[in-house]
């Protein structure tokens, strides 16, 4: 019976070894571009970001006001770049056919907005961004290339973890 087949993806090393584990993304990157700065082939790291998190950040409180010119400007948006193509295509007066588009977008981005605002009955008043981050980030390298590496990276203050610490 046959091994199955690893299709290569780009991101995997044959046999990665860990230099060191970073709080913080900038850390590994200074890390890297250290590396990269002495001549070392860099193509043989990877910098792993684990122990993911959701984190969501609230904005602001959702109004039915706020709501409605939400989403009046994202009509408008949205009727502006309609009206840009019927312009690029069409022979009729620039101007009209961007006003008329833009106010016909807002007028249906409101509409929508408000539908949908309605829609979820006050279960969620308010706005957010979120993102996945990492909570650690650990640099590997290549097997043949760790000692070198290691090597490079003891003239750079704290790149590697203080073993008497």
């Amino acid at each position: 019976m046959a091994a199955p087949r690893r299709i290569p993806s780009g991101l995997d090393l044959e046999f990665p070894q860990s230099l060191a584990v970073h709080p913080n993304y900038a850390d590994a990157q200074r890390m890297v571009d250290h590396l990269a700065d002495q001549g070392f082939p860099v193509q043989n790291c990877m910098i792993v970001g684990t122990d993911l998190k959701q984190v969501e950040r609230i904005t602001g409180r959702l109004t039915t006001g706020r709501v409605a010119g939400l989403g009046l400007l994202s009509g408008i948006w949205l009727g502006l770049f309609v009206g840009l193509i019927l312009v690029m295509f069409g022979d009729d007066n620039a101007l009209a056919v961007l006003a008329s588009t833009a106010m016909i977008g807002a007028l249906f981005g409101m509409i929508w907005a408000l539908l949908g605002y309605a829609s979820t009955r006050g279960q969620r008043d308010f706005s957010s961004v979120s993102a996945v981050v990492a909570t650690r980030y650990e640099v590997l390298v290549e097997h043949k290339y760790r000692q070198q590496a290691l090597d490079l990276l003891g003239s750079l203050p704290g790149a590697l973890p203080d073993p008497f610490a």
